[in-house]
C-alpha cells in the first residue's frame, strides 16, 4: 500500500515523537485516514499514535474537532485557517501532545481558479509551540495528491517533534 521510503519516514516520525515523549494524533480530510494508517503500519506505533480523526465532512470538523462552522463558511474547508483549527482541535479533543491536520482538493474535480485540484493545507500543532502551516499544490491524480500530502504531513510532524521546548 505504501512505498518503503514513506514507511521509513513514518518510522522516523514515530521515533522522534517517542524520543520526545510525545503522543500523536491526526485530523484528516482529503487523506481520509491514510496518515494514521501509515503510522499504524509501523510495528510498535501504539506507544506513540493516540488516535486519528477522519473529518471529511464540514460537520465532522465542527463536531469532532470544534472547528467553528463560521470559520469554514468564511474561508472554506480548504484553507489555512481551517487546517490550523483542525490541528489545534485535535490537541483540545484528545490527550495528544502533537498533531497534524490535512485538508485539500485531491481531485479529479472540485477545483476552482482560486483553489485548484491538488491544493492542500497542512497544519501541525504541538503543546507549547506555535502551530505551523504549509500550503501545497501537488501535481498528479487523486492517489498521487493524497500520497504527497501524507509525505508532507509526516515531514512536518517529524520537524516539529524534533524541536526542543
Amino acid at each position: 500500500m505504501f512505498d518503503k521510503d514513506v514507511i521509513e519516514l513514518g518510522a522516523r516520525t514515530l521515533t522522534a515523537c517517542r524520543a520526545g515523549g510525545l503522543h500523536a494524533a491526526t485530523a484528516e480530510s482529503c487523506t481520509g485516514g491514510l496518515i494514521c494508517a501509515l503510522l499504524s503500519a509501523v510495528p510498535g506505533s501504539s506507544d506513540v499514535l493516540e488516535r486519528g480523526f477522519v473529518t471529511y465532512a464540514n460537520r465532522a470538523k465542527t463536531e469532532m474537532l470544534g472547528v467553528p462552522m463560521e470559520l469554514i463558511e468564511r474561508h472554506g474547508a480548504v484553507s489555512e485557517d481551517v487546517a490550523r483549527a483542525m490541528a489545534e482541535g485535535v490537541l483540545a479533543h484528545s490527550p495528544a501532545d502533537i498533531s497534524v491536520a490535512v485538508t485539500g482538493i485531491a481531485g479529479p474535480g472540485g477545483g476552482t481558479p482560486d483553489k485548484p485540484v491538488g491544493l492542500v493545507h497542512i497544519a501541525a500543532a504541538r503543546t507549547g509551540f506555535q502551530t505551523r502551516h504549509r500550503r501545497f499544490v501537488f501535481e498528479g491524480d487523486r492517489h498521487q495528491v493524497r500520497l504527497a500530502a501524507v509525505r508532507a504531513a509526516l515531514e512536518m510532524v517529524l520537524s516539529l517533534a524534533g524541536e526542543e521546548g
